[in-house]
C-alpha cells in the first residue's frame, strides 16, 4: 500500500480513529485518578563552604576554591551531605525516627499480593532496609537551582506530617554524619600532636607543635559553635498544604498526543493488514 492510499485509508476511518483516541485518552485520565497523590516537603540549603564563615575552610590549611565554571558538581562537605542523604544509614534512621516502615508496611498488607499470601498461608515478608532504601531513591530528591548555587532537598509522600518527618530526619542525619567525620578527624590529629609534642626533644620544634594543638582546639570550637557544617539552612522544611505530586493536569495534557499517534498507528497497522 502507497502512503497516498494509507493517508486516503486513514481519512476514511476518522472517525474511528477519534473515537480511538479519546478511548485511550479517558482511559489515561482513569488511571491518573487511580494513583494517589503526594504532598511535597521541601527545604532550600547551601553548601556552607560558599558562605561567609564555613567550618570546613575554617578546618582547612589551605582556601576551598570551586571546580570551576563548567564543573558544578558538589563537592567538600556537602558532596558527603548529599550522599548521606541516600546511604543506607538513611534507611535505619527513617526505620528509627519515622513511622515510614509501619506505613510501608500497612500499605503492602492492603495490596493483592499480600492477600494471595495470606490465602495461601505464607507469612508476609516485612519491611527491610532495602525497601526503604527503594522508596527514599523513588521518592527524595536533591536538585540545585539553575540561578545559585543552594539546592532543593525534596520528600514526598500522601501523609503530609510524614513526608515532613522524612525530610527533617534526613537532613540532621546528613548533618550529623559530617558532623561525626569531622570531630573524628580533629580528635585524631590532636592526639597525633600531643603525642608528637610530648616526645619532641627541640624546643623550637616544640613550640610549633603547640601551636598546631592550640589550632586544633579552635577547630573543634568551631564545630561545636557552629549549627551548619555541611548544607546551612536557607528556607526551613516546610510541607505544601494541597498535594502536588503527580501533576494530573499536565500528564493528561502530555496523554492527549499520546493517545492521539497510538490510535492511528493502530489503524494503520489494521490497514496495512
Amino acid at each position: 500500500m502507497t502512503s497516498d492510499a494509507l493517508l486516503a485509508g486513514l481519512w476514511r476511518q476518522r472517525l474511528g480513529v477519534l473515537a480511538g483516541a479519546l478511548a485511550l485518552w479517558f482511559a489515561a485520565i482513569g488511571g491518573l485518578l487511580l494513583v494517589p497523590r503526594a504532598h511535597v516537603a521541601r527545604a532550600v540549603v547551601a553548601p556552607a563552604e560558599t558562605t561567609g564563615i564555613a567550618a570546613s575552610s575554617l578546618l582547612s590549611p589551605l582556601p576551598l576554591v570551586g571546580s570551576g565554571l563548567l564543573d558544578q558538581r558538589p563537592a567538600g562537605n556537602f558532596a558527603v551531605y548529599l550522599g548521606a542523604l541516600r546511604a543506607r544509614e538513611a534507611a535505619a534512621v527513617l526505620r528509627r525516627e519515622t513511622d515510614l516502615a509501619r506505613r510501608l508496611a500497612a500499605d503492602r498488607a492492603e495490596g493483592a499480593a499480600a492477600r494471595l499470601l495470606a490465602a495461601l498461608g505464607l507469612a508476609e515478608p516485612e519491611v527491610l532496609d532495602d525497601d526503604l532504601m527503594g522508596w527514599i531513591a523513588r521518592n527524595t530528591s536533591a536538585t540545585q537551582s539553575p540561578a545559585s548555587v543552594v539546592w532543593i532537598i525534596e520528600a514526598r509522600h500522601p501523609d503530609p506530617a510524614l513526608a515532613l518527618a522524612v525530610l527533617k530526619s534526613l537532613h540532621a542525619a546528613a548533618e550529623a554524619r559530617v558532623r561525626e567525620e569531622m570531630q573524628a578527624m580533629v580528635a585524631r590529629r590532636l592526639a597525633f600532636l600531643t603525642e608528637r609534642a610530648a616526645r619532641e626533644p627541640d624546643i623550637a620544634a616544640r613550640q610549633s607543635l603547640y601551636g598546631l594543638i592550640a589550632e586544633t582546639h579552635r577547630h573543634e570550637a568551631v564545630l561545636a559553635s557552629d549549627p551548619a557544617v555541611a548544607a546551612r539552612i536557607v528556607s526551613a522544611p516546610a510541607v505544601e498544604d494541597r498535594p502536588s505530586v503527580p501533576n494530573r493536569m499536565l500528564l493528561a495534557a502530555l496523554a492527549a498526543p499520546a493517545a492521539a499517534l497510538a490510535s492511528l498507528g493502530f489503524w494503520a497497522v489494521l490497514l496495512l493488514a
